[in-house]
């Protein structure tokens, strides 16, 4: 089964409100959460999330709205959270990290080296404090096909990462295994973008997003240029007819309603 979650809210000027669209996967042998969003610690001490950052972002903190928070309101425990796969490690996606200490945390190898040794603008969208502790294990495309991208194999074949670089130097989007569309036959995928783009408007052909998160991407963007040729690839992947492919991104709170309402 797979659940999917707000694990933190924004309300930043001109955009309107976002979220922090957080995956929790119910596997055989343990819980996976794709994204974690903020922590109980960052709630604790909301000043180490930055001037800067909650200046733009607004961040709603709202302690129910943890991973951890809502792992236990659907009856388990912290120490049943065994993976956490991360579409990339920015202080809103990596935030929960340390309220499962006992989870193995699956990063591309390029996002970890660009969070342990950042460079320029780098500085400001990366907060060790939040994984310094954690126990990785890294991983890099080894050329296996999935529907014409590189790819991963993370967990079993259930769970893929593909590199999908530009806003951060190693961001990924992560595919899920929908059961319920391979029991209908088809090959189905949950497809978790991360932050490979904003807004569903997006993917559109052609793009119809707000002028306001066109520029934000491109502020946030460690590479731009490869951010929208990556951005053009997955257009092209979300506008082909695959019935079984769902793909959503991490903040857009119109397509964390199509899952949850």
């Amino acid at each position: 089964m797979i659940h999917h979650l707000n694990c933190a809210s924004f309300a930043p000027r001109l955009v309107g409100p976002m979220v922090a669209h957080v995956l929790l996967v119910e596997r055989a042998d343990g819980l996976m959460l794709v994204d974690s969003g903020f922590g109980t610690a960052d709630l604790a001490d909301s000043v180490r999330l930055g001037r800067a950052f909650k200046a733009m972002m607004r961040p709603v903190l709202l302690p129910q709205e943890t991973a951890l928070a809502q792992v236990e309101a659907l009856g388990f425990r912290a120490d049943d959270v065994t993976d956490i796969v991360l579409t990339h490690m920015d202080l809103d996606h990596a935030g929960g990290v340390g309220d499962f200490p006992r989870a193995t945390v699956h990063v591309y190898d390029a996002e970890l080296d660009a969070a342990r040794h950042p460079r320029g603008m780098e500085h400001g969208r990366y907060l060790e404090v939040q994984w310094k502790d954690a126990r990785f294990a890294t991983h890099h495309a080894t050329g296996d096909d999935w529907f014409g991208f590189e790819s991963v194999t993370v967990l079993g074949d259930d769970v893929l990462m593909v590199p999908l670089a530009g806003h951060s130097r190693g961001h990924t989007l992560v595919a899920v295994r929908d059961p319920g569309a391979d029991a209908a036959g088809v090959e189905g995928w949950q497809v978790h973008a991360g932050d490979a783009y904003f807004h569903r408007g997006d993917l559109a052909d052609p793009p119809t997003t707000p002028r306001v998160l066109k520029v934000v991407q491109k502020v946030l963007a460690q590479d731009d240029e490869l951010r929208r040729a990556n951005q053009q690839r997955l257009r092209e992947l979300a506008t082909a007819e695959h019935p079984g492919l769902r793909i959503f991104s991490a903040h857009d709170p119109v397509e964390l309603a199509a899952w949850t309402d």
